[in-house]
């Protein structure tokens, strides 16, 4: 009887140990959390021709929650975006600011092996316009950022930004 019990007790407390372990880092056991992991790294970012774009460092941050991005352009820009998975939209989530002032709110998700999220760019005067970007993961292990704009309300667009992440 005794050891009956004392299985019960053990059984209880392994079985509350992992509820609690669960609830401290919900994200890290959720593989929707990890979808924008081909992504995290330290990176050299160069355009199409092969010039340098920029440097960008990617981290998992807030127990698997959120990846924060650090970057430094060519001639010395800065920003920094914080990257999410919000369960009740069931959405990513980008907002990227950077030292000039500019915002980026984009939302969406993985289509085809690649992020690919959608929203506006708000400039310091209030202005702005429609920004779509697309992460590609690449067999070589870079990663390809595309970024399309549309300042006719999504009729056309043009590319204004492109560049491939290469493992520093």
């Amino acid at each position: 009887m005794q050891r009956c019990l004392l299985l019960i007790v053990l059984l209880f407390l392994l079985k509350t140990g992992v509820s609690a372990q669960n609830a401290a880092a919900p994200c890290d056991g959720d593989p929707v959390y990890r979808e924008f992991d081909f992504w995290i790294g330290e990176w050299v970012v160069e355009g199409p021709n092969g010039s340098k774009a920029g440097e960008n460092k990617i981290t998992r941050q807030e127990n698997g929650c959120m990846l924060r991005e650090e970057w430094t352009s060519a001639t010395a820009g800065t920003g920094q975006s914080i990257n999410y998975y919000d369960p009740a939209e069931k959405k990513w989530n980008q907002v990227w600011v950077n030292a000039a002032g500019n915002i980026g709110y984009f939302k969406g998700g993985l289509e085809d092996g690649a992020m690919v999220l959608k929203g506006r760019w708000v400039n310091p005067d209030g202005s702005g316009y429609l920004l779509n970007g697309t992460w590609t993961p690449l067999e070589d292990g870079r990663v390809r950022q595309h970024f399309q704009q549309s300042t006719d309300n999504g009729e056309t667009w043009t590319t204004w930004f492109d560049g491939y992440y290469r493992r520093r």
